[in-house]
């Protein structure tokens, strides 16, 4: 049985993006007066929101996501982290937003050819996806260096750009999977 149809399934994608592109990742900690300190971490849901998207609708359903997702930021709303519009194309930011569509493919695919979902397999199919996001976004760094006039430092763009949200993006990996197996279950989507 199935409850999406394939448009609906791009659009919820899509909009599971955007919403979780606004919220930030943190950590609450109960302190001893039961009041709570939250400690900001380093990334936000945005890849993840692309990763459940592409779990729950698999490898096609993704990419739709994904591309549809670049095209609002480039050309409607400012959704991407740092704002929009057609010059985020030349910010460092945007290698790692052209890494969605191999990431969505790649995750979406290793999904679907799974024939049962575990938390391990999805762990590790959302891992291997943000490498592969990660790599994109490093070779467009090393690129826009090159042939750029970018002042910046490769090293350091690479270390705030991926090695500083790398760890919260990997625990994010393991808690979207599990999100992802328990709302396959609930929807019966295959």
């Amino acid at each position: 049985m199935r409850i999406f149809s394939r448009g609906s399934k791009a659009i919820t994608g899509v909009m599971l993006i955007i919403i979780c592109a606004m919220i930030p990742s943190s950590i609450i900690l109960p302190q001893q007066d039961l009041s709570f300190s939250i400690i900001p971490l380093h990334s936000n849901w945005q890849i993840q929101g692309l990763l459940l998207a592409s779990l729950l609708f698999g490898p096609h359903i993704g990419t739709i996501c994904a591309i549809s997702y670049l095209f609002i930021g480039l050309f409607y709303l400012p959704v991407f982290h740092g704002g929009g519009s057609v010059g985020y194309i030349l910010t460092q930011e945007f290698g790692y937003l052209l890494g969605f569509v191999p990431a969505a493919w790649t995750c979406g695919f290793l999904a679907k050819r799974s024939s049962k979902a575990n938390l391990i397999n999805y762990s590790f199919y959302t891992i291997i996806s943000l490498c592969i996001l990660h790599f994109t976004g490093i070779t467009y760094l090393s690129i826009g260096k090159i042939f750029g006039n970018r002042l910046e430092n490769l090293s350091d763009l690479i270390l705030i750009n991926t090695f500083i949200p790398f760890p919260t993006q990997l625990l994010l990996c393991i808690s979207i999977s599990l999100i992802s197996i328990c709302l396959k279950r609930i929807l019966i989507l295959r």
